[in-house]
C-alpha cells in the first residue's frame, strides 16, 4: 500500500480505533507536507427501514441474477444503503455473497450467508481483477463497489448475463443518466452491443440523493427507482433514454418512484425546505412557485433559471447585504 501512496500521492483505507471508531480515511500528499480526511463510519449497518428506503428495494434480493445499480453523487449514502441491503440478504437468504471494496467500509459478520469480503488493492489489485475472480469463487451476488472503468462495467455486464446477481455503484443522479453512464464509457462501434447487454442484464436502478431536513438536524434519503421490464429493455437498446422518466412515473403500481415525485412528498409532509427541494430537483419549474422571493432571486442568480428569464444579479447583491439576511446554517448529520 506505501508503494501504491507514493506512486499515486494518495491513499483510500478504513481506519480502526476500537470495535465503535472505524473511519474512512485518505491520506494524500501536499505541497508543505501530508494530510489526512476522516469520514466516521457507523459500526452498527442500518436496516432499509430505519433509512427510509422504498420496501421494494428489498424484492431486487431476491433475483437470481442480474445487474442492480445504487447511484448517486459522492457522499450521497450509497454505500450505506449497499450495506444495508447486503444485511438484509445475510439475515433472510442462504448465499454467498463477494464484495469487492475500496476500502471495506461496513464489515459484514456471517450470518444466514456466508460474506466474502476483498479490499482493492490488498486483497485484489483491481475491481475488475476481483469481479473477474468471483466468477470462479462459487459466487451467488456480488458487489462492486466502485465501477469507474470500461474493464470493470464490462465485466459486470458479463457477469450479469451468466446468471450472478451484480450489485454496482455508479456517481449518476437519476435512472437516465445511470443508463447514458453505462453506454457512453464504450467506444463508439461497441455502443450497440453495450445497450444489447445492458437491456438484457438491468434488472434495476436505485438512484440516491441525501436531502438537509428542515423539520430536524440531520439528512434524508430520497430515491428513484427504476425496475427493469420489457419496456425498459426496449427503451436501452433504442437509446432513447429521455423515454425512461414516462415509464417511471407510469410505473408506480410496480414500486417504481421518479426523483421529483419522491422529493415533492418530502416538502408535502415539511421534512425538507423549498429551496431544498428546488436545488436537487430534475424539474427545479414545479418547484420554483414554493421559493420565498428571497430565495428564488439567489436561484436566478445562480444560473437556475429559465431560458427565457433574465438573471437578477442586482437581487443576489441585495441578499448578500447583512440587512435582514435570514440564517440558512444549520449543523446536519446523518
Amino acid at each position: 500500500n506505501w508503494e501504491l501512496f507514493h506512486q499515486r500521492g494518495d491513499l483510500d483505507f478504513a481506519y480502526e480505533m476500537d470495535e465503535h471508531s472505524r473511519f474512512r480515511t485518505n491520506y494524500f500528499k501536499q505541497s508543505n507536507g501530508y494530510g489526512a480526511a476522516f469520514r466516521l463510519i457507523p459500526t452498527k449497518i442500518s436496516t432499509l427501514e430505519q433509512l427510509g428506503i422504498p420496501p421494494v428495494v428489498k424484492e431486487f434480493a431476491n433475483l437470481r441474477g442480474g445487474l442492480v445499480l445504487v447511484t448517486g453523487p459522492t457522499g450521497s449514502g450509497k454505500t450505506t444503503t449497499q450495506a444495508a441491503l447486503i444485511d438484509y440478504i445475510n439475515e433472510n437468504f442462504s448465499k454467498h455473497v463477494v464484495t469487492i471494496e475500496e476500502p471495506i467500509e461496513f464489515v459484514h459478520d456471517n450470518k444466514r450467508s456466508t460474506i466474502t469480503q476483498r479490499e482493492v488493492p490488498a486483497d485484489s489489485i483491481t475491481f475488475a481483477a476481483g469481479l473477474k475472480a468471483a466468477l470462479r469463487e462459487d459466487t451467488d451476488i456480488v458487489l462492486v463497489g466502485e465501477m469507474r472503468d470500461l474493464e470493470t462495467i464490462s465485466l459486470a455486464l458479463t457477469a450479469a448475463e451468466t446468471g450472478l446477481l451484480v450489485f454496482g455503484t455508479l456517481h449518476t443522479n437519476n435512472a437516465r443518466k445511470t443508463v447514458d453512464r453505462m453506454v457512453d464509457v464504450f467506444p463508439a462501434d461497441r455502443q450497440p452491443q453495450a445497450r444489447a447487454m445492458l437491456a438484457n442484464s438491468l434488472r434495476g436502478v436505485v438512484a440516491q440523493l441525501l436531502l438537509k431536513r428542515a423539520d430536524r438536524p440531520g439528512r434524508i434519503a430520497v430515491n428513484e427507482i427504476l425496475i427493469a421490464n420489457a419496456a425498459v429493455a426496449a427503451i436501452i437498446r433504442e437509446g432513447a433514454t429521455q423515454k425512461l422518466q414516462d415509464v417511471i412515473i407510469s410505473g408506480k403500481a410496480q414500486g417504481m418512484q421518479f426523483m421529483d415525485d419522491a422529493i415533492w412528498a418530502l416538502l408535502e409532509q415539511g421534512i425538507v425546505s423549498p429551496h431544498e427541494a428546488f436545488m436537487k430537483a430534475i424539474d427545479k419549474n414545479r418547484f420554483r412557485p414554493f421559493l420565498s422571493p428571497e430565495e428564488e432571486a439567489l436561484a436566478n442568480a445562480a444560473g437556475s433559471v429559465r431560458n427565457d428569464e433574465p438573471r437578477n444579479l442586482s437581487a443576489l447583491g441585495n441578499l448578500l447585504k447583512p440587512k435582514g439576511a435570514r440564517s440558512l446554517a444549520r449543523s446536519f448529520d446523518r
